[in-house]
């Protein structure tokens, strides 16, 4: 369940080819890096929650500069501001431990397909804010979702308890990032991405020690390479090729491109962690995808 913190908009005018072809690079080679975190994750030698503070602290300098390159400003916010990130934050801490919780429990593919289930909460609180029934393409959404979810349960369930459990912590960590946006909603626009992201790093990095420790989870590594790769290619790669890109594409090309992910997460726990994929399980994966897509598709602003 990665995801990258960005601000949508449209280009004042067409890119040209080639900046066309960057951009959509950019939005596939950061899906592809934000793919590879489920796998580095179980590579860690720390605790689960370990590694997703290890993931966020060891970037927040690197955030830092690029706010700052970026001019995007780092002080001067109001504390009302400043204490509804803080709230945000704790969300996203409490997204990031319960994937990461998931990820060792659970196959990689219903791991990440259940951690971007946001999108999909997004459209169900829409519904009640509004106090409006779906329309059109929003009960595909619905309907692909909850047999999708239903089919990936049922797999899982037979496979055995704990692979159940851990697709129940992995949509927990989707809830928590439904959360985590609607906290910072009215907030967003005071903040660049990268200032955004820097402050929610600043409140969510205790957090997420604070539960390592209290959990009792080996928190220094005795291989540094996983987290190290874990960040770079989640925190920085990732993280930066999709702040980079997501403002230049409408939201279905994001929901399709966002595809990439459960299916590279699907193929490493197949051909490394020898996790079987039947025709149901693709058939489950097939309709979250398409209810991601679709619910990307819909979602206003």
């Amino acid at each position: 369940m990665e995801k990258a913190e960005a601000h949508q908009g449209n280009l004042a005018r067409p890119p040209s080819r080639l900046r066309g072809a960057l951009l959509l690079a950019a939005l596939l080679g950061g899906n592809v890096a934000l793919a590879l975190g489920p796998w580095l994750v179980r590579l860690t030698d720390t605790g689960a929650v370990s590694a997703a503070f290890w993931r966020m602290f060891l970037a927040l300098p690197f955030l830092v500069v690029f706010a700052r390159l970026a001019d995007q400003r780092l002080g001067g916010l109001p504390f009302k501001t400043l204490a509804l990130v803080a709230l945000g934050a704790v969300a996203f801490a409490g997204d990031l431990a319960s994937w990461h919780i998931g990820i060792g429990m659970t196959r990689l593919g219903n791991a990440t397909l259940f951690g971007n289930a946001g999108s999909i909460v997004l459209l169900f609180w829409g519904f009640i804010i509004a106090r409006a029934l779906p329309r059109g393409t929003e009960w595909l959404a619905i309907v692909f979702a909850l047999a999708g979810a239903g089919i990936l349960l049922g797999r899982s369930r037979d496979i055995s308890t704990t692979t159940f459990v851990g697709d129940l912590f992995c949509i927990t960590a989707g809830l928590l990032y439904a959360v985590y946006l609607l906290t910072l909603q009215g907030e967003r626009g005071q903040f660049g991405s990268w200032s955004l992201l820097v402050w929610v790093s600043v409140f969510a990095c205790p957090v997420l020690l604070a539960t390592a420790l209290a959990l009792g989870e080996p928190v220094w590594p005795t291989d540094w390479t996983p987290v190290v790769v874990l960040f770079v290619s989640s925190q920085l790669i990732g993280q930066g090729l999709m702040v980079y890109s997501l403002g230049h594409f409408p939201p279905l090309v994001i929901g399709l491109a966002l595809l990439t992910q459960p299916a590279i997460a699907a193929a490493i726990g197949w051909g490394v962690f020898s996790e079987a994929l039947t025709w149901l399980d693709v058939a489950g994966m097939a309709l979250l995808g398409s209810a991601l897509v679709v619910a990307r598709a819909v979602r206003k602003g």
